[in-house]
């Protein structure tokens, strides 16, 4: 029987990894070079000939979810990073009690932020949401409770069972 999978990591590419979301720093931003290395021969299997060189940190949320940080040389941040009807990796999602100040935070650090804050439930529950867009042009979708808590409910059925 199929059993459900834990989440590990996701990479994103940046055009500046000094800047990070606020969580744990696991591995320093570190040059990765082409070279006989086990790291340097797996870079190969993966970008292909000819990358040269790129910076890398291993980062860790406040639940244990790797955040991989890549900066290529030549790095370019997308004029529209938000083609909703391509496929891909559509947004991220963190949580945080304090939607409205997370936020500020990613407007204040150069990202923007896409819409109001939101809440699922208006007047009945406190789960509030906001999709920002990060320095890089990357979605992060913003909730102010897990993601168990917001859905059980039925989010999009109006079903609030007591």
């Amino acid at each position: 029987m199929p059993y459900p999978r834990t989440f590990s990591h996701i990479g994103i590419s940046v055009t500046d990894l000094d800047k990070t979301l606020g969580w744990y720093v696991i591995m320093a931003p570190t040059e990765i070079v082409s070279d006989d290395s086990a790291i340097g021969v797996m870079c190969d299997d993966v970008l292909g000939e000819g990358w040269e060189r790129f910076r890398i940190a291993h980062l860790s949320t406040g639940d244990k979810i790797g955040v991989e940080l890549f900066e290529f040389r030549n790095a370019e941040r997308r004029e529209n990073n938000f083609e909703y009807w391509k496929t891909g990796v559509f947004h991220f999602c963190v949580q945080d009690p304090d939607v409205e100040g997370l936020a500020a935070k990613i407007v204040a650090a150069g990202g923007k932020q896409r819409m109001p804050v939101r809440a699922y439930y208006p007047g009945e529950k406190p789960y509030r949401m906001v999709y920002c867009e990060d320095p890089f042009g990357n979605l992060i979708e913003i909730y102010s409770h897990s993601y168990d808590l917001t859905y059980s409910a039925g989010a999009y059925q109006g079903d609030t069972p007591g």
